[in-house]
């Protein structure tokens, strides 16, 4: 990463496993930021396991899963044990010299071997330290553990428990979001801490619960309940306050269609060769189209269904009418789109027998992507480099 990049400077400590820590501490490191990650020797952070897909060696045997190259670039890694004295000290003394200390331990969890924020804090003020949990620092489930799949059944706010199809039993969604989204909050935090440290010479210890943030997540969902004092019921997958937002069938795929206004309706209506389905009494305001839902999706389906793909795309694009194409992930990545935003990076590994390749930060400043030059990392391939800076030249 250039010097010039925004954290150059800023050494991180990466306590944290899975993935809202890691992609928290992904993106400081695409940001410019040294982050060094601390792994158990001989397993490492668990997602290194977590396949199939599994990447090959040079020699042929098995090499880390996919799921752990998604979160770790940019990163070195030290295989420590600190549950070891030994290893707990070298924390300590990394701590000095860090900004930040990551990690996801259970709450309490590191107080034991002396790495919990009070300990760190006494040997360096200014470190920023966040802590990622299921449920938080504080409350009734505060010591309980969490994972991704478990948090919805376990009483926390669940997006999935908002989405449905024609039955009411909630969806899982295909993606770790409230992860994902945990660690967009956990990086924000910190960058604002970090700022708030320059200024005051004091750090912060930062809480950050997956339980809090899919709370976060409800949204408007969660202001309609306040506002109206009803439970809001499980939607269906098209959103039921404007219409249409679907996805609409055509000869080769589908294409969603989300139309914002009436104007939008009726460049829609104009677009599909039935101009006078716009000016019609059931949909030709929002209200009377969400009302009446049911006969209008039938009738844009048996106009969309003829067409193919390209050709819907370019009628509605032409009147105007916000729309994209449902992809498969193999698709969105040969978007020409997504090849002209460089969406994708692939970097080299020597152990591996194949390039690694990885989604790229969305982030660009002054028209440059802003992506860390260092691939996921082996497991301890940074040790002894990183602890020589300690006076430890052999690993811990």
């Amino acid at each position: 990463m250039a010097p010039s990049a925004p954290l150059a400077g800023v050494r991180v400590l990466d306590l944290s496993r899975v993935l809202a820590g890691p992609w928290a501490t992904q993106l400081l490191a695409d940001l410019g930021a040294e982050v060094i990650k601390i792994e158990r020797p001989g397993a490492g952070d668990d997602t290194r396991h977590w396949g199939p897909p599994f990447t090959t060696r040079t020699d042929g045997a098995p090499g880390d899963a996919a799921y752990f190259l998604c979160a770790n670039r940019g990163k070195q890694s030290v295989a420590l044990d600190i549950a070891s004295p030994e290893g707990a000290d070298l924390i300590r003394r990394m701590a000095v010299d860090a900004d930040v200390l990551v990690e996801n331990f259970k709450t309490g969890g590191l107080k034991k071997y002396g790495l919990d924020f009070d300990s760190l804090k006494a040997v360096n003020p200014k470190l920023v330290y966040c802590s990622i949990t299921g449920f938080g620092q504080t409350g009734p489930r505060a010591a309980r553990r969490a994972m991704t799949t478990s948090r919805p059944w376990a009483g926390c706010p669940s997006p999935a428990s908002r989405t449905a199809r024609r039955a009411p039993s909630p969806m899982k969604v295909g993606v770790a979001v409230a992860d994902l989204f945990t660690g967009l909050y956990a990086s924000n935090a910190i960058l604002a801490a970090l700022h708030a440290a320059r200024a005051s010479g004091q750090g912060r210890h930062i809480d950050i619960a997956l339980f809090d943030v899919q709370a976060a997540m409800l949204a408007n969902q969660a202001t309609n309940y306040f506002v109206s004092g009803t439970a809001p019921p499980a939607w269906a997958t098209p959103t039921p306050i404007c219409r249409p937002i679907s996805r609409s069938p055509a000869a080769t795929g589908r294409v969603v269609i989300a139309v914002g206004n009436d104007g939008q309706f009726r460049a829609l209506c104009q677009a599909l060769g039935e101009p006078d389905l716009g000016t019609d009494d059931r949909f030709a305001a929002n209200a009377g189209r969400v009302a009446n839902r049911d006969q209008l999706g039938p009738i844009l389906s048996a106009l969309t269904a003829p067409l193919t793909m390209a050709a819907l795309m370019q009628r509605l694009e032409q009147a105007g009418v916000p729309c994209g194409p449902v992809n498969t992930v193999d698709q969105v990545f040969a978007e020409p789109q997504a090849v002209a935003r460089g969406l994708t990076v692939e970097q080299t590994r020597p152990d591996l027998n194949a390039p690694v390749r990885t989604v790229a930060s969305p982030i660009r400043m002054d028209g440059a992507p802003l992506v860390s030059d260092r691939p996921p990392p082996a497991l301890g391939e940074h040790t002894d480099a990183v602890l020589a800076r300690y006076g430890k030249p052999d690993r811990a």
